[in-house]
C-alpha cells in the first residue's frame, strides 16, 4: 500500500474519520513514545547509571503526549508534494529532514513552554554539542531524521491500514475514548504537582530539573526502604516533596 492510497479520506464529506484518525494517530504515538523512551532511559541513557526502568516523562500513565504529536506531525508531513525534486533519492532525504526539523521545533516550544511557564526542564541537551537551551541539539534531531525515515518505510503503510480499520471499526473509539479520559485526570493529577514546583522554583528562582528531581524521591526512597513507585514517581511516603525540592537546589548551587 502506497501513501498516496489513503488519500481517499481526505474530503469534506468525511471530516470526521480525518478527525478520528488524528485521536487515533495521537493515542497511538503517546504508547509507543512511552515505549521508546521507557527502554531508551533503561539501557542508554546517562541519567541512569543504576539500569533501573524509570517511568518517563511528568505524567504518571504509559504515554508521552509530545510523540502523539509528533507521530500526527509525520503523518501530515508524509503527504507533501517533493515531485519538484528530480532525484528520487533526493527527495526523501528532503522530505525526512523536513520531518526531522519540524519535530525539533515542536520539542523547542514545548521545552520552552514548561521552562519559561512551569520553571521545569523536563530534559537536558546542555552537554550536547550546538545545543540551543538545552532544549535541541544536532545529535537528537538526527535521531529524528533516522525515526523519520523508519516510520515512512516500516510503520507508516502500517498506520494507514490501522486508520482505514479504525474508520470502519468506530466501536473501538471508546478504548480511545478511555484513553483520553485517563490522560485528563492524569493531566489534572500531574499539573497540580507541578504547580507547587513551580511556586517554589519562583520562590527561589531556579529552574527545577525534572529527571533531577525523580532521581532524588529514588533515592531517599531506597534509603527509608520504602516501596519504590514506578507510576507515581513524585510519591514519597516519608519525606515531602518541598524537601526534595530544596535538596535540588541546594545541588544547583554548589
Amino acid at each position: 500500500m502506497v501513501c498516496g492510497d489513503f488519500g481517499g479520506i481526505i474530503g469534506a464529506e468525511i471530516n470526521y474519520e480525518i478527525l478520528f484518525g488524528n485521536y487515533f494517530l495521537f493515542f497511538a504515538g503517546s504508547l509507543i513514545g512511552w515505549g521508546i523512551e521507557l527502554v531508551f532511559r533503561r539501557f542508554f541513557s546517562a541519567n541512569n547509571q543504576e539500569r533501573k526502568w524509570i517511568n518517563p516523562g511528568f505524567l504518571t500513565g504509559p504515554y508521552l503526549p509530545l510523540y502523539g504529536f509528533s507521530l500526527v506531525i509525520l503523518f501530515l508531513l508524509s503527504y507533501i508534494d517533493v515531485s519538484f525534486i528530480e532525484n528520487p533519492h533526493l527527495q526523501k532525504l528532503v522530505l525526512f529532514g523536513l520531518m526531522a526539523l519540524c519535530i525539533t521545533f515542536f520539542e523547542f516550544i514545548a521545552g520552552m513552554i514548561f521552562i519559561v511557564g512551569m520553571k521545569i526542564r523536563l530534559w537536558d541537551y546542555s552537554k550536547n554539542w550546538g545545543n540551543i537551551k538545552g532544549i535541541i541539539c544536532p545529535q537528537f534531531t538526527f535521531y529524528w531524521w533516522l525515526l523519520s525515515a523508519i516510520y515512512y518505510f516500516l510503520i507508516h503503510p502500517k498506520i494507514l491500514e490501522w486508520l482505514f480499520w479504525f474508520t470502519n471499526h468506530i466501536e473501538f473509539s471508546f478504548v480511545v475514548g478511555f484513553f483520553y479520559g485517563v490522560l485528563c485526570v492524569d493531566l489534572t493529577y500531574s499539573l497540580r504537582i507541578m504547580t507547587r514546583i513551580r511556586h517554589f522554583a519562583r520562590e527561589n528562582k531556579t529552574i527545577i530539573h525534572l529527571v533531577e528531581l525523580q532521581q532524588q524521591i529514588r533515592l531517599k526512597n531506597e534509603e527509608n526502604k520504602e516501596k519504590l513507585h514506578f507510576w507515581l514517581t513524585m510519591k514519597s511516603e516519608q519525606i515531602q516533596l518541598p524537601e526534595h525540592l530544596r535538596v535540588i537546589f541546594e545541588k544547583i548551587r554548589k
